[in-house]
C-alpha cells in the first residue's frame, strides 16, 4: 500500500496548528471535483443551484471537471508558488491562469452563496478538535484526526496514491477541515499559498442538501443585524478575522485584493474592532474583545447607539 509520510520534529509539533478552513478557493477546487463527479446530482439541490447561477459559463466548468478527474492535479492552485513563471513553456502558463479563472468563477457559485454556514460548521469542527487537543494532547488528536490517517513514532502517515516522505523541518504543519472534500479523503498541500507551511486537510461529513436548506432564524437575522451595523463588506472582513490573520490571510478569506484587504483592516482597527501587531513587513490582525463582541451579536446597545448604523453620515464602519 503506497502511504503519505509526515515526519514531525518536536519543533514541528510545537509549530502545528489547526484553522478552520484554507479559505473559499481551496473549497472551490475541493467543490469543482465533486461537481464534476457527481453527474448524477446534476438536476437537484446544490448541483442544479451552481448550475443554475453559472448559466452561459456551465461549458467551460464542465470541461475543466471533466479533464481534471484526479484531485491531486488541481492541487498546485492552492501551492505558494503554483506553476513558476521559469519552469514551463508559456503555453503551460497560460493554460494554468485559465484553470485558476475557471476555478475562481466556480467559487463566485458554488461555494461563496454559502460561505456563512460553511465558516460556520468549519468553526465548530475546529472548535471540537482544540477541544479535544487540550483535554488530551496534540499526539491524541493527531491519532483520532481521520480514517485515513494514523499517527506513530512522531510520523503521520496517510493512505495515498503516492508513496511519499514529507519533512516540514521545524515550519510546522496546518491542520484545515474540509466540507467539499469526498468523504474518508486527505490531501496534502506541501506549501500553502499563505504560510508556505505544509497543510493536510481532512474530510469532515457534509450533506449537501443542507446548505439548500433556509437558514435558521437567528443566524439570518444575526447575519442581518451585523451587515446593518458595519456593511456587508466590513461584516465579512470580521467573520474572516475571527481566526487571527495576516492582510495576506484576510486577502485571500475574502477573495480581495491586498490593498483592499489592507483598507478593511483599518476601518475595523480604527473602529476599535480588531488589534495589529507588525513584525518587519508582516502585520497580524487580531479581533478585540469589542470585535468579538459584535461578531457575536452581543454588543451592548449603547454601544450601538453611540456608533450608528450605516444609515447615519459619517459612519466610518462601512464601505
Amino acid at each position: 500500500m503506497t502511504m503519505l509520510r509526515i515526519q514531525l520534529t518536536s519543533e514541528d509539533v510545537q509549530r502545528l496548528r489547526m484553522v478552520h478552513t484554507l479559505g473559499p478557493v481551496a473549497e472551490a477546487v475541493f467543490a469543482l471535483h465533486r461537481f464534476g463527479r457527481d453527474r448524477a446530482r446534476s438536476g437537484v439541490g446544490w448541483h442544479k443551484s451552481v448550475r443554475d447561477r453559472l448559466g452561459d459559463d456551465l461549458p467551460a466548468i464542465n470541461e475543466v471537471a471533466s479533464e481534471y478527474r484526479d484531485l491531486p492535479d488541481l492541487l498546485w492552485l492552492l501551492e505558494r508558488d503554483g506553476i513558476g513563471a521559469n519552469s514551463v513553456p508559456s503555453a503551460v502558463r497560460a493554460r494554468a491562469r485559465r484553470l485558476a479563472q475557471v476555478v475562481f468563477l466556480f467559487c463566485s457559485a458554488g461555494v461563496l452563496p454559502y460561505w456563512p454556514r460553511m465558516q460556520a460548521r468549519l468553526e465548530n469542527e475546529r472548535d471540537m478538535r482544540g477541544r479535544i487537543a487540550i483535554t488530551n494532547g496534540v499526539e491524541f488528536l493527531l491519532a483520532g484526526l481521520h480514517p485515513k490517517v494514523t499517527w506513530e513514532s512522531s510520523e503521520l502517515r496517510i493512505s495515498s496514491s503516492l508513496d511519499l516522505d514529507i519533512k516540514p523541518a521545524g515550519r510546522g504543519l496546518i491542520l484545515s477541515p474540509s466540507l467539499f472534500l469526498p468523504d474518508k479523503t486527505c490531501v496534502l498541500v506541501r506549501s500553502e499559498r499563505q504560510s508556505g507551511v505544509p497543510a493536510l486537510i481532512f474530510s469532515t461529513p457534509l450533506d449537501l442538501n443542507d446548505l439548500e436548506a433556509p437558514l435558521e432564524e437567528s443566524e439570518d437575522e444575526g447575519d442581518r443585524a451585523l451587515a446593518a451595523l458595519v456593511g456587508a463588506t466590513r461584516a465579512a472582513a470580521l467573520r474572516a478575522l475571527s481566526e487571527s490573520g495576516t492582510t495576506g490571510d484576510l486577502s485571500g478569506r475574502l477573495g480581495i485584493s491586498l490593498s483592499g484587504a489592507s483598507k478593511q483592516a483599518t476601518v475595523l482597527r480604527e473602529a476599535g474592532l480588531i488589534t495589529t501587531l507588525r513584525n518587519r513587513t508582516t502585520a497580524m490582525h487580531t479581533l478585540t474583545p469589542l470585535g468579538l463582541a459584535l461578531l457575536q451579536g452581543e454588543l451592548p446597545a449603547e454601544i450601538t447607539r453611540l456608533v450608528g448604523t450605516p444609515d447615519d453620515p459619517g459612519n466610518p464602519w462601512v464601505g
